[in-house]
């Protein structure tokens, strides 16, 4: 048996028994107690030391708990057998660098993510959420649905009836938390499946990501978006699209293509169409573009949207309607996954809609972002030259510009970052011509656009 003698301090923050206990362990990991040495009983360290027996046994019980001592019946407590090399002596808090996000230098930043916050209805929303966190509504403190509430379904499903032109019952809609967390949904559910992605187009990236290069194909695009006869020759069975809204080049699906890529997904068994109606709420000139997902008779697509363009970026919700085929595989083998989207969140946005709250919000933003597009494309045309190409305005929150002043897509990107103006490179997305970049207006003010087109067309043209 070994006596110990810790220098406690009485008066310290720790208590006595953490202070013990952090010698002991100290003295272990630094082989001064020897596996399998003896530990002094409690009531010997207490009156040597001059604290209580109770102090020593938290201390023990706690050395006990974590494996560094051991208890033996009528025995004592003796040190464990340790292996030294893996002990973890260093204590200190190791130094790692933050990953900065979003902290940017520009004045201006052209992003096309994010919403006018000024617009946002921050009363009503305060309010819906008061009356759905209150004592007599505790169930949305609990687990909910793992497909996501039924009543928000609901709200969705007539939505899409009437805005978009969408069939689907309630129960046929997944809720997650953002769009990416769906798609990987998906790629589990279409497991050995060859996907197909537009280029440029936004799921590029993610799909690469997730997939083998050799089970994704790039498919060009033309004035009407993807081509169906590249389609047909990749031997792709399930192809993401943007057709009311192409992103980024912002063109819009004509009809006569997309009953082409329906025709498609018909002539075989297990093709599927993954469409992404990300913001088909702004569109600026002529009349609302219905879903592909209102077209198909076979039940062949898959639609997909968010609220994040139109509502908040940070709530994450989003959600997809799956063809029954895909959803009976989904219940029966992923029912388990647990909701990701709080279920407080979602009873306070099935109000939002339900109360008729979320249409009044979207045609009042719809005619915020008209301005600011306005706004942008007005200056553009009255700073820079004639020659300079818009592309894409008629909807969304972003355009294209091809200032075509001999600058490659490098140099308009650098060029616009020496006056502290962020645009984008369209080849982020994939193939482009290198001459373009994307311009967004989601969160800059009209006047911040004008003084930024100003500065813009300094670096550029003079």
């Amino acid at each position: 048996m070994v006596e110990i003698t810790p220098s406690l301090v009485t008066h310290s923050s720790k208590p006595l028994y953490i202070q013990l206990y952090h010698f002991i362990k100290q003295e272990v990991q630094n082989g001064n107690l020897a596996q399998k040495t003896k530990l002094p009983s409690k009531r010997k360290p207490a009156k040597h030391l001059n604290i209580s027996q109770n102090t020593i046994e938290s201390a023990y019980s706690q050395l006990v708990a974590e494996g560094y001592i051991e208890s033996i019946p009528r025995k004592g407590y003796f040190v464990c057998e340790v292996d030294q090399n893996h002990l973890e002596v260093n204590s200190n808090i190791p130094s790692v660098k933050e990953k900065k996000y979003r902290a940017t230098p520009y004045r201006y930043d052209f992003t096309n993510t994010g919403i006018e916050g000024n617009a946002f209805p921050f009363s009503v929303y305060r309010k819906l959420a008061g009356e759905v966190i209150r004592p007599a509504n505790k169930e949305v403190l609990l687990l909910g649905h793992p497909q996501g509430e039924y009543g928000l379904r609901e709200e969705i499903s007539k939505y899409l009836y009437e805005s978009r032109g969408v069939r689907c019952s309630p129960s046929q809609i997944i809720i997650g938390g953002g769009t990416p967390y769906l798609i990987k949904v998906l790629f589990q559910l279409l497991d050995g499946s060859t996907f197909a992605v537009e280029d440029p187009g936004y799921h590029r990236k993610l799909v690469l990501f997730e997939n083998q290069h050799e089970k994704v194909k790039m498919i060009p695009l033309d004035e009407g978006g993807l081509i169906v006869s590249e389609l047909e020759k990749s031997g792709a069975n399930a192809v993401f699209v943007t057709p009311s809204h192409q992103f980024p080049c912002g063109m819009v699906m004509p009809i006569t293509r997309r009953l082409q890529l329906l025709k498609w997904a018909e002539e075989k068994a297990g093709r599927f169409i993954i469409e992404d109606d990300y913001d088909s709420e702004f569109r600026y000139e002529g009349k609302p573009i219905p879903g592909l997902q209102g077209l198909d008779t076979a039940e062949n697509v898959i639609y997909m949207s968010t609220f994040s363009k139109a509502l908040i970026p940070s709530l994450r919700i989003s959600y997809m309607i799956l063809p029954k085929l895909l959803l009976t595989i989904y219940q029966s083998d992923y029912f388990f996954y647990t909701q990701t989207v709080s279920r407080i969140d979602q009873e306070i946005l099935k109000r939002f809609i339900k109360e008729r709250h979320w249409e009044k919000h979207i045609n009042r933003m719809r005619g915020v972002y008209q301005k600011k597009r306005d706004a942008l494309v007005v200056e553009i045309s009255r700073c820079f030259p004639d020659s300079v190409e818009i592309i894409g305005q008629d909807s969304g929150l972003h355009i294209l510009v091809r200032p075509n002043n001999g600058m490659t897509e490098k140099e308009l990107v650098e060029k616009a970052a020496a006056c502290s103006i962020k645009v984008y490179p369209v080849s982020a997305y994939g193939r482009c011509d290198h001459q373009t970049v994307l311009i967004g207006f989601a969160v800059l003010s009209v006047e911040e656009i004008k003084d930024a087109v100003e500065l813009l067309a300094r670096a550029w043209f003079k």
